[in-house]
């Protein structure tokens, strides 16, 4: 009896918290078990986990050449990395009211910089990056989205980024100085090898080991903001050896200097703090397609297309099971304005010459201390408007005190290939071939074109044919007039 009257005394519902603040309704802070305080802690929390794009994204877009040999500049790409994921991460908080911060994607951008620019001028490129953004924005307003991802197997999504991530590694080797060319690789059957000459020399190339260490070890050790950190701290022991040994740049008067930093020596700038270069944005051009070749442009666009969907859609609903904004069910609210500003923000980084922007992973750390409304974004947006006035310093930091971070993020990256069933040779080996063609050949295009060929090919053989998707089949044709395009021009006399 006395249980009896106990649970008829409860409420059958118990009431909504109630919010106290037009700001508390807004975002939905109480609603959502949350305070500002916590709000604002995440916030802080998710800028230290990722403000190292802002040092990390110059040295990718920035010093990568396009086809004519122009370069972008470090600080120019860092003052509008920093812009783009300011404004983008308020949006995303505004709109989406979800903790999911924005900025240039990782992977996205090397795509841009190693396999897009070096077939056409930056503008170009950045243009195709606009119309990977618009087609994004499209997908999700015409709910075209949901099918697209369905045609694509699992197992060649997860070896896309993992490839990705083994690309990156290779990346950051490469502007670390561990693993270089030999100079007669056309003579020889391993065209790389490790430092100048298979051993390690140059105080540059003990900075980068000391850096991947140090950043490996705090990741490890899960220090919230460790890849920042990692930086960071390479960058004093960078600059305390230039003071020290003084190395040099990897080129002097024209001439050589292996033992040199690899692309910018790390000394103080002048002034330290200024104004940020923002003459990139709306540096764009649409004239790829008649530049550089109607199939060679929407080959590119797709790729763009292809790694932005995917891995924004992984990203999103794990971030959004993590803060408990998924329903039992699996759905998502507001998903439909969160995947819209994404694409908003691939168009906005092109736009701007940052490359795409995107979801990113590392707003899980924000998460994790709390965060649960749209107010963590616009504090960590907030956090990024600050780093406009500070971009001159990127210039102090070396490629061989960042690019640690690159070889981490792809380790982090490879941990996808646990998706993956090797123990079906169907499934293995498109996806083998995914993952080794992105680093082997430098580029992330050849990888995922192999992969979808030999899927279809294999499944064929197998008797599998019907559980291809058109929307494969076509994809895979495209990939097949892309990798014989000689032949298809000279069977056609095209130039």
């Amino acid at each position: 009896m006395s249980t009896a009257t106990e649970d008829t005394s409860l409420p059958a519902n118990p009431p909504e918290p109630v919010a106290d603040s037009a700001l508390d309704r807004f975002f939905e802070i109480t609603r959502r078990g949350s305070t500002v305080r916590r709000e604002v802690v995440a916030g802080i929390t998710t800028f230290a986990t990722m403000a190292y794009i802002v040092v990390l994204n110059p040295l990718i877009i920035g010093t990568a050449p396009d086809k004519n040999g122009t370069l972008l500049g470090i600080a120019p790409v860092a003052g509008v990395t920093a812009l783009v994921a300011a404004v983008m991460t308020i949006l995303m908080g505004v709109v989406g009211k979800v903790p999911f911060a924005v900025a240039t994607g990782l992977g996205l951008n090397a795509f841009v910089a190693y396999s897009v620019a070096t077939q056409m001028s930056w503008a170009e490129a950045m243009g195709l990056v606009v119309i990977e953004g618009l087609i994004i924005a499209v997908l999700v307003v015409t709910g075209f989205r949901q099918a697209v991802f369905r045609a694509i197997p699992a197992e060649l999504k997860a070896a896309i980024a993992a490839g990705i991530g083994l690309f990156i590694a290779i990346i950051g080797l490469v502007d670390g100085g561990l693993v270089r060319r030999i100079p007669d690789a056309a003579g020889t059957t391993v065209p790389v090898q490790l430092g100048n000459d298979g051993t390690l020399r140059g105080w540059p190339v003990l900075v980068f080991v000391i850096g991947l260490l140090l950043t490996g070890a705090l990741v490890a050790r899960r220090v919230r903001g460790g890849i920042l950190l990692g930086i960071l701290i390479t960058t004093v022991i960078a600059v305390i050896v230039d003071r020290v040994t003084q190395p040099g740049p990897a080129f002097v008067d024209g001439q050589p200097n292996p033992t040199g930093w690899q692309l910018n020596v790390p000394a103080l700038p002048d002034p330290l703090v200024s104004a940020p270069d923002l003459h990139l944005v709306g540096n764009v051009s649409f004239t790829a397609f008649a530049n550089a070749g109607v199939m060679t442009a929407l080959l590119l666009v797709f790729t763009l297309v292809l790694a932005d969907f995917f891995d924004v859609m992984g990203t999103t609903v794990g971030l959004s099971r993590q803060a408990g904004l998924a329903t039992p069910e699996g759905d998502i609210p507001r998903l439909g304005r969160v995947l819209f500003v994404d694409g908003a923000a691939a168009v906005a980084g092109g736009a701007a010459n940052a490359s795409s922007a995107t979801t990113y992973i590392e707003s899980s750390a924000g998460i994790a201390e709390g965060g649960r409304t749209g107010l963590t974004n616009v504090v960590t947006g907030v956090l990024f408007l600050g780093a406009l006035l500070l971009t001159p310093l990127v210039s102090l930091v070396p490629s061989e005190a960042a690019a640690p971070a690159l070889v981490i993020v792809g380790a982090l990256m490879i941990r996808q290939v646990r998706d993956i069933d090797f123990t079906d040779v169907g499934v293995a080996i498109p996806a083998f071939l995914t993952m080794v063609l992105m680093p082997f050949t430098y580029s992330i295009t050849n990888g995922i074109g192999a992969g979808f060929l030999s899927w279809v090919v294999i499944r064929v053989v197998q008797g599998r044919a019907r559980q291809i998707h058109p929307l494969l089949w076509a994809v895979s044709a495209a990939f097949l007039i892309y990798f014989g395009i000689n032949a298809v021009k000279a069977l056609t006399g095209v130039n």
